[in-house]
C-alpha cells in the first residue's frame, strides 16, 4: 500500500534537507547546492528521493546516509577521479576522502545546468515527482548527459521506468548497437562483459540502453543489470577484480569525453 500523502509529502522534503546537511558535514561549503565549478570537469552526483516501493515493494525508509543515491559514496569518485586525471587531458577537480570536490546535486538546483555530466545510482530505487522530471528533461535537452548505474532485474527496471516517463513520456529506451560511439569515442569496447559488484557476477545479462534526443545524441546512458559504482569504489580492494575496476575505468572515460564533445 502506498503510504498516505502527507507522509509521501514529508519524504520529498526530507530529502533536500538530508541532502544539504550531509554537504555541509563533508565540508563542501554550506551545502551542495552552494558549490559552484572550479575545474573543467566534477564528478556530480544526482541527489533523488527513494521511491516507496524500492527494494521489491518493501518500505526502504532513509538508510545509508540519506537514500539510495549516496551508495557508494564518496570512495566511487574519490577513486574515479584519480584514474581521470590521470589517463585524460580533462582538467578534473579531485575528490577527498570526505566528498570533498564531488557535487552533490538535486534537481531543484538551478547550479545543475553547471554540471554537463550527472551519476545516478541505484535508480532502480528512484522517484522522480513532475517538477524534478521537468528539470532532468530540461537540463537533458539543454546538453546535459545523465549515467544511471547499478540497478538489477526487471522489478528495479520498472521502478526506474516509472520515473523516466515521467521525463520522456514521448521517447522510448534503446538498446545501444555495437558501433554506437559512445562505445569508440577513445577506448574501443564492447558489451559482453557484466561488471559486477563486490560480491560478484549476477544471472542477469547485462544491457547498456539509453535514451537519445532528435538528432540521435545520447542524452541518458543506461547501465542495467551492473555495477560500475562498485567497481570505482572498489578500485583498491584485493577482494575486487582488477580487470573489471580498468574496464569501468575505460566506460567512465569514454562517458565522460562523449557528453563533453556531444
Amino acid at each position: 500500500m502506498r503510504p498516505p500523502p502527507r507522509l509521501r509529502f514529508g519524504l520529498l522534503g526530507g530529502a533536500a534537507a538530508a541532502a544539504l546537511a550531509f554537504g555541509v558535514a563533508l565540508g563542501q561549503g554550506r551545502g551542495p547546492q552552494d558549490a559552484s565549478p572550479t575545474a573543467e570537469f566534477h564528478f556530480a552526483r544526482l541527489v533523488y528521493t527513494d521511491s516507496p516501493y524500492s527494494r521489491r515493494g518493501r518500505w526502504r525508509g532513509w538508510g545509508r546516509r540519506g537514500g539510495a543515491w549516496a551508495t557508494d559514496y564518496p570512495d566511487a569518485e574519490y577513486h574515479l577521479m584519480q584514474g581521470i586525471n590521470r589517463l585524460t587531458r580533462v582538467d578534473g577537480q579531485p575528490v577527498a576522502f570526505d566528498g570533498g570536490g564531488g557535487r552533490l546535486i538535486t534537481l531543484h538546483d538551478d547550479r545543475v545546468f553547471d554540471y554537463p555530466w550527472l551519476y545516478a545510482v541505484e535508480v532502480g530505487q528512484w522517484e522522480l515527482n513532475e517538477s524534478e522530471a521537468r528539470r532532468l528533461r530540461e537540463y537533458l535537452d539543454r546538453g546535459g548527459f545523465l549515467m544511471v548505474d547499478d540497478f538489477w532485474g526487471e522489478y528495479e527496471w520498472s521502478v526506474f521506468m516509472e520515473s523516466l516517463r515521467r521525463v520522456f513520456p514521448d521517447k522510448d529506451v534503446v538498446e545501444l548497437p555495437e558501433d554506437h560511439p559512445l562505445l569508440h569515442v577513445l577506448y574501443d569496447l564492447d558489451q559482453r562483459t557484466q561488471i559486477p559488484g563486490i560480491g560478484g557476477m549476477r544471472y542477469e545479462t547485462p544491457h547498456w540502453r539509453g535514451v537519445l534526443d532528435d538528432d540521435g545524441r545520447l542524452m541518458v546512458a543506461i547501465n542495467f543489470n551492473m555495477d560500475m559504482g562498485d567497481a570505482w569504489e572498489h578500485a583498491d580492494d584485493p577482494r575486487y577484480p582488477e580487470p573489471m575496476t580498468a574496464l569501468a575505468y575505460k566506460f567512465a572515460v569514454n562517458y565522460l569525453i562523449y557528453a563533453m564533445t556531444h
